[in-house]
């Protein structure tokens, strides 16, 4: 019985004595050949929901809330306050029990957290959280509700944001199962209205915010 090379060499010659001439075409890649290299992808801009980082430096006898309050309506951002550092004085909080304490003489911010809307918000989403302590190691902290002086210069670690949707919680059941089938969402409930520029938590005034518009109805 003749080997598989030999058929395939007499196939070959009576390919030739017909007149036709049988090639093979070589399997694999040819010798020297490679991938062509992509070109490289360029973002030229930021997705409306990134996030950036900020080192904010507020000036000696500035307030702190107002300074940062006026950063978020002047960019049209919201604020995310991180921490902060450095001395304040003149301090005006509202005490876990409610009762509003004014401070006076240097205090040292030990933490600093707090969120700043550029538009009309939902009560308790824009303010300033801080704890403060004295010459004599005694530590008090609240909301602030009045001045927040700069004593000297007060570096705030912060970050910002373009789009913000408002979540109602716990969510609704027929919410859940709408949420559940086929990837639909739920329909977002209307905030409630906006507080009066004369409330503390927002001195510097409420600007308007063209990211604060509600996204439409999800379609079925």
């Amino acid at each position: 019985m003749a080997s598989k090379e030999e058929e395939a060499s007499g196939g070959d010659e009576e390919a030739k004595d017909g007149g036709a001439v049988v090639t093979r075409r070589p399997r694999g890649r040819p010798p020297g050949s490679k991938n062509k290299p992509k070109p490289p992808i360029f973002v030229t801009r930021d997705s409306p929901n990134a996030l950036r980082s900020h080192v904010m430096e507020v000036a000696a006898g500035a307030d702190v809330a107002d300074s940062i309050a006026r950063f978020a309506r002047r960019r049209q951002r919201g604020v995310c306050v991180l921490s902060g550092a450095g001395d304040v004085t003149d301090v005006t909080l509202r005490a876990p029990g409610g009762a509003v304490v004014a401070l006076r003489g240097r205090l040292e911010i030990l933490s600093l957290a707090g969120t700043f809307l550029p538009g009309p918000a939902p009560p308790g989403s824009t303010g300033l959280t801080v704890y403060l302590a004295g010459g004599q190691g005694q530590v008090v902290g609240g909301c602030v509700v009045g001045t927040l002086t700069a004593a000297g210069p007060v570096m705030v670690i912060a970050s910002t944001f373009a789009n913000a949707t408002y979540e109602r919680l716990p969510l609704e059941e027929e919410d859940d199962e709408a949420g559940g089938g086929g990837g639909q969402g739920h329909v977002m409930a209307p905030p409630p209205p906006p507080l009066m520029a004369g409330d503390p938590m927002f001195a510097g005034g409420i600007g308007a915010w063209p990211h604060g518009r509600h996204p439409p109805p999800p379609s079925y």
